[in-house]
């Protein structure tokens, strides 16, 4: 089953094919960027603009748009657009996502919730139905969204030794398979500041196989690679630290740490959440007197939680049933995370 109808994936196809400078917008993980590389690979024009900190186009974003002369705009596994973009951008926008479905004004929206509401199915996996092209970027993407995408047994026969045909379970892709390491791969090559992370996706723009990254095999490969590497050091001293402080007799998992160290919440809260699968994960940075978290669970439902945990509570929140954002004032950090406890427990 697809996540959009045949009509829609004409429709975007459509769209992609009539353009010359189109502008794309995706989120800083591996499903936005793999999305990016799809689409871009496909059409072989425009730029790539990945959005940090915040899943949000707001007005600040226009003006890259409107200075690079874009004629379409492509927005990719974004969860927020703001009406004032779309206003200001005066073209015409074209919105793949998979999160919470939203409406705007002159905005082409596609969402497979529209059609199921508690379907999982990443935008890389729409992009991949529109280009059935780079099966590989594909398989990556959709593992780095927790999600084993109905064409694993196609991607098996053609990149043997990636992964099991065996394994089910999109924890166990993401953490024990060579796709699942690629995935990581390309969430830490969004890593650090914009023109670093741009630097990394021009790179992969280029590379045509999974083995050129995974086994080093040629000198792009071998940049990625020894990029990720660096990174990587320092998310197992994290994840480590995380460990040593986990309570056995806590439902919860509650770590905190600083921004002056590099932002690795959605990667600690979705490792943490496959080896204790049984906890409620939190995993906040400090930065800029907020807290920024990733939440993750296994059979607790957590979007009505949060807004409830959010009453008297300076902050936002929200996303997928078992993995979300939310932040907070520091100073409502504690209230928030006892408000939690309660609704749960």
């Amino acid at each position: 089953m697809k996540g959009l109808t045949e009509k829609e994936i004409e429709r975007i196809r459509e769209e992609l094919t009539n353009c010359q400078r189109p502008i794309f917008l995706f989120h800083d993980d591996a499903d936005g960027l793999c999305s990016f590389l799809l689409l871009y690979r496909y059409i072989k024009e425009g730029i790539g603009i990945v959005i940090k900190s915040k899943p949000c186009v707001d007005k600040k974003f226009a003006k890259k748009v409107i200075d690079y002369e874009a004629d379409k705009v492509f927005i990719l596994d974004i969860a927020i657009v703001k009406q004032e973009f779309v206003d200001e951008v005066r073209r015409p926008v074209i919105w793949i996502d998979h999160h919470e479905p939203k409406k705007l004004d002159n905005v082409l929206y596609f969402n497979p919730r529209l059609h199921k509401k508690d379907i999982v199915y990443p935008a890389t996996n729409i992009c991949y139905d529109i280009v059935q092209q780079d099966l590989w970027i594909a398989m990556a993407g959709c593992i780095g969204d927790w999600h084993i995408p109905y064409f694993r047994g196609e991607f098996c026969e053609q990149y043997p030794g990636l992964i099991d045909e065996s394994i089910t379970n999109p924890g166990q892709a993401l953490f024990e398979s060579k796709i699942g390491k690629l995935a990581n791969i390309f969430n830490f090559m969004l890593k650090g500041t914009t023109s670093e992370a741009m630097k990394c996706v021009k790179v992969l723009t280029r590379i045509n196989s999974p083995y050129e990254i995974l086994n080093q095999e040629t000198g792009q490969g071998r940049f990625v690679y020894k990029r990720f590497e660096k990174i990587n050091s320092m998310y197992l001293t994290a994840l480590d630290d995380v460990k040593k402080k986990v309570k056995k007799k806590d439902r919860f998992i509650v770590y905190t740490y600083q921004d002056d160290k590099m932002s690795f919440t959605g990667e600690l809260s979705n490792e943490i959440l496959h080896t204790y699968p049984d906890k409620i994960i939190i995993i906040a940075r400090e930065k800029s007197g907020e807290m920024r978290m990733s939440l993750r669970s296994k059979g607790v439902i957590l979007p009505p939680i949060i807004n409830k945990a959010l009453v008297n509570v300076s902050g936002y929140g929200g996303g997928h049933e078992y993995a979300c954002g939310a932040c907070v004032k520091k100073e409502d950090f504690e209230r928030f995370v006892d408000n939690l406890r309660k609704e749960i427990e």
